[in-house]
């Protein structure tokens, strides 16, 4: 039986893939932020993770460890966003983002490439809004310059994705390392007004993870994506 390592199931696209993933027969290690948000499953394990705090994320990946749990599938889903209707960068707020979107990410998926199987899949969950070459391009009601912080967090994550994946080919550790953009979907983050639902985000999610794609590359609904 294989097993994925998900964060932030607790609600949104998380909580979709969490049940995508255990429909499909596998075994889920799901994070929430607090404990409580996800609903039980036998072959879902739960553990609380808050990428802000170095030591959440030293505790919760010494116990997936300890649990002596071989990671097939890593989705780094869990982020956010505080900065939604705002044009201009707030220095605190790109600090705070950051802190969750890009460094708390790295740093939980540093510990957890050992747990990986050789035939591993990393998936970053990004957004179009990461993308440099449609800056100025967005597919929602938003304007352009709208959220800086939440679009410079996504963009450093697809670059974290690209080195973390040159570095896995180059020792050979058989881990593909993919960013994907999930659409505009109706979450809290998306709004009510997004036309994709999380599940249909996690299905579309869950057919990359499970395949072999070229590594080190941003997917959308199978096809590149433009960096």
């Amino acid at each position: 039986m294989k097993t994925a390592i998900i964060t932030g199931i607790g609600r949104g696209i998380g909580k979709a893939l969490a049940e995508k993933f255990l429909a499909e027969g596998f075994t889920v290690i799901g994070t929430v932020f607090t404990s409580g948000q996800a609903a039980a499953h036998d072959r879902l394990a739960i553990h609380a993770l808050d990428l802000s705090s170095p030591e959440s994320i030293r505790k919760c990946a010494a116990a997936i460890a300890s649990s002596g749990a071989k990671a097939d599938i890593l989705i780094n889903n869990a982020g956010i966003l505080i900065d939604g209707d705002e044009t201009c960068l707030a220095p605190d707020k790109l600090r705070a983002t950051l802190e969750v979107n890009v460094v708390g990410t790295a740093a939980f998926t540093e510990l957890i490439v050992p747990l990986m199987s050789r035939d591993g899949h990393i998936v970053n969950i990004s957004s179009q809004a990461g993308s440099i070459a449609e800056a100025d391009i967005l597919e929602d009601t938003h304007e352009p310059y709208h959220y800086p912080a939440y679009k410079i967090s996504k963009a450093a994550l697809n670059m974290y994705a690209r080195t973390l994946a040159v570095r896995m080919a180059h020792e050979k550790t058989g881990i593909i390392v993919s960013s994907v953009h999930p659409g505009w979907v109706k979450t809290d983050m998306g709004g009510d007004e997004a036309p994709v639902t999380p599940e249909e985000a996690a299905a579309d999610i869950y057919a990359l993870a499970v395949s072999r794609p070229e590594t080190g590359q941003f997917w959308f609904k199978g096809k590149k994506y433009p960096w």
